[in-house]
């Protein structure tokens, strides 16, 4: 007979993301972030690879991210629309954590499954950052996914991206309730 656990079961129906532009100071400090990174790091991980890593963005790293995502937007040509967007991810941060999906030379473990074991730390760290009372919300966009902003802006090799940028914070208001999937409809029984 399975042990519940009411209490974790009640976060996870009712979990919100909080958007980033609503999170402001205080944020966790880092023996808090470093304990919300290690529940992250409890994610099924196929073979043991670990193929994912952390990197901390403070407050000061947020702000030669943004004139880089300006510079990067303006060499490919990006409207300007575009490029504002980028640069907001980082014009109004305080703190947050990018996830970095490293793929690992392992014959046995598909570079697929590495990829989602990358996503699920996402989760699990957004999802820890709001278990311990903070704001969280994941993002990407275009700067997550071009190879020279990862390059100059995290150092990355060939062999990594990035996987999300978790936003961390104190949250300023609480958004409305969204539409949810209807799971009826969603789901095939065989």
């Amino acid at each position: 007979m399975p042990t519940p656990n009411p209490a974790a079961l009640e976060f996870l129906l009712n979990r919100r993301s909080r958007p980033a532009k609503t999170l402001t100071t205080p944020v966790p400090q880092k023996d808090e972030l470093m304990q919300i990174l290690t529940a992250a790091a409890r994610t099924p991980d196929h073979g043991k690879l670990e193929p994912w890593r952390f990197i901390v963005i403070d407050h000061a790293a947020m702000a030669r991210l943004s004139e880089l995502a300006k510079t990067r937007g303006a060499e490919l040509a990006l409207d300007p629309e575009q490029i504002a967007k980028g640069c907001a991810q980082f014009d109004q941060g305080n703190l947050a954590v990018a996830v970095i999906e490293v793929q690992r030379d392992a014959p046995k473990i598909p570079p697929l499954e590495q990829t989602y074991s990358a996503g699920a730390v996402c989760l699990a760290l957004l999802n820890a950052a709001l278990a311990s009372g903070w704001g969280a919300n994941w993002l990407s966009g275009w700067v997550s996914h071009d190879r020279g902003f990862m390059e100059q802006g995290f150092g990355l090799g060939a062999h990594e991206r990035i996987a999300g940028l978790i936003h961390i914070g104190t949250p300023k208001s609480t958004p409305p309730e969204r539409p949810r999937p209807d799971i009826e409809a969603i789901t095939t029984w065989l």
